[in-house]
């Protein structure tokens, strides 16, 4: 038999259980992450403040409207303005304040807007450069080139904090999420395509990122390593990885680029210039054309062939009128 006190602690388990959940998403360590959180908990309680009274009001209406209450009957009632301005009134105001907060927001953290600030304290010095990162999703792994550095790792994201890192994001196969719950939200990464994302983090620690996109048998272990540290430690890092003979060419490349699931983490000590761009634009084995490339070719084939179009409507035009000067003393004589 089990015990009343217990029985009704029972229904509280699950949140116990939640209890030892890290809710990254709304403790966020990058000040991005951060105004999304916020953004989501001004909303949450801006629909609160209709839902709650909403709630209250039934229950409120079915008790004092219960069979034999002692509430005032009138069959004949069907208006109230009081009562039609608070229903309508106060979400119309609601929706109002939360479609500002929205617009306002959607711009401000726009993913491609540069960064203006470190946190909500410090504005980003006039002569701070952002460090640029280069992300493709494979499948089921993530490549990482720091074009500057000359360097790229498999599956291991290092940033120092408080640093604003420009990540331009693109795919080899299929479409995936770029995502890490603590720097900022999910921005899609598609072949043939480069999206951007800017973000800053900051405090030091070990993250996690990963695809929140289905992609295939392994995406559920499509995740790396992203840590935080400070920018001695990155130059480190960086000097460490150089050091690293491995190199990131096209061959090497398109063998990494084949299906593999749990991948290891690796490091390049080197990297094939404009690699990148060649994965960007569809290009990377030897003798293909860049997606860019055949666009610019198209684009001249295309101008040639109204040139031509409209030169041959200009001819047409010249014989036109040659034809009416022939014509026009015979229609004269005529007359």
């Amino acid at each position: 038999m089990i015990p009343k006190i217990v029985r009704r602690g029972l229904p509280l388990l699950p949140l116990a259980a939640l209890a030892g959940c890290n809710t990254v998403v709304m403790n966020p360590t990058g000040d991005i992450a951060k105004q999304q959180a916020d953004l989501i908990t001004i909303s949450v309680v801006l629909m609160l403040l209709i839902i709650v009274p909403v709630m209250i009001l039934t229950v409120l209406f079915a008790w004092r409207y219960r069979k034999n209450a002692n509430a005032k009957y009138e069959p004949d009632w069907d208006h109230s303005t009081k009562l039609e301005l608070i229903i309508w009134g106060a979400p119309l105001l609601i929706i109002i304040v939360l479609g500002l907060i929205t617009w306002v927001s959607t711009h401000k953290l726009d993913p491609y807007r540069p960064l203006e600030r470190l946190d909500e304290h410090r504005p980003i010095p006039a002569s701070t450069k952002p460090l640029e990162v280069q992300v493709v999703a494979l499948d089921w792994k993530w490549l990482f080139i720091y074009p500057e550095q000359g360097i790229a790792s498999v599956n291991q994201l290092v940033t120092p904090i408080d640093t604003p890192v420009r990540f331009k994001i693109t795919a080899s196969t299929v479409m995936n999420t770029f995502y890490i719950p603590t720097l900022a939200g999910m921005i899609y990464a598609m072949p043939g395509m480069e999206t951007e994302l800017n973000a800053v983090l900051n405090k030091t620690g070990d993250y996690r990122g990963l695809s929140a996109n289905f992609s295939g048998d392994g995406f559920s272990h499509m995740k790396f390593a992203y840590k935080g540290v400070t920018n001695e430690e990155f130059n480190t890092w960086v000097q460490e990885m150089k050091a690293n003979p491995a190199v990131l060419d096209r061959a090497d490349y398109l063998v990494l680029e084949k299906p593999t699931a749990k991948e290891p983490v690796r490091h390049y000590g080197q990297v094939e210039p404009a690699l990148f761009n060649r994965v960007v634009n569809r290009c990377v084995a030897e003798g293909s054309m860049c997606m860019n490339q055949q666009m610019h070719e198209d684009e001249k084939r295309n101008q040639m062939a109204a040139a031509i179009r409209q030169q041959s409507q200009g001819g047409k035009s010249q014989l036109a009128e040659a034809l009416e000067m022939c014509v026009a003393p015979i229609n004269t004589l005529m007359k």
